[in-house]
């Protein structure tokens, strides 16, 4: 079984930046796709940007575009979002996910994922 945890979220100014990090333990070997996905209060969760587990592959919702820049590190089991020029529409709660069914591909839908972390609140004060 694998555990994600997230951390690195907080209050930021409009413009400001946040770095979100990821760590998986447990049965780390299974881990394939990763990505970030958020969820604004009273909205649908929606997929933020994904990464294959090579790190060659990547995918970014149109609004982060140029913004958002998603990595791994796969010696350290870890999953990172850097998130430049924040808007107030980036607030959200933000959750780490991996796919562990065997597939080392991009991921880009939600049912692809089937381990989350807890979440992280982000909140861009405008």
């Amino acid at each position: 079984q694998v555990q994600l945890v997230e951390s690195g979220g907080g209050l930021v100014q409009t413009g400001g930046s946040l770095r979100l990090s990821c760590v998986a333990s447990g049965r780390t070997t299974a881990v394939n796709g990763m990505g970030w996905f958020r969820q604004p209060l009273n909205k649908a969760r929606e997929l933020v940007a994904a990464i294959s587990w090579s790190g060659t592959s990547t995918y970014y919702e149109d609004s982060v575009k140029g913004r958002f820049t998603i990595s791994r590190d796969n010696s350290k089991h870890s999953l990172t979002l850097q998130m430049n020029t924040l808007q107030p529409e980036d607030t959200a709660v933000y959750y780490c996910a991996a796919g562990t069914r065997g597939t080392t591909q991009l991921l880009t839908q939600s049912t692809d994922y089937d381990v989350w972390g807890q979440g992280t609140q982000v909140t861009v004060a405008a």
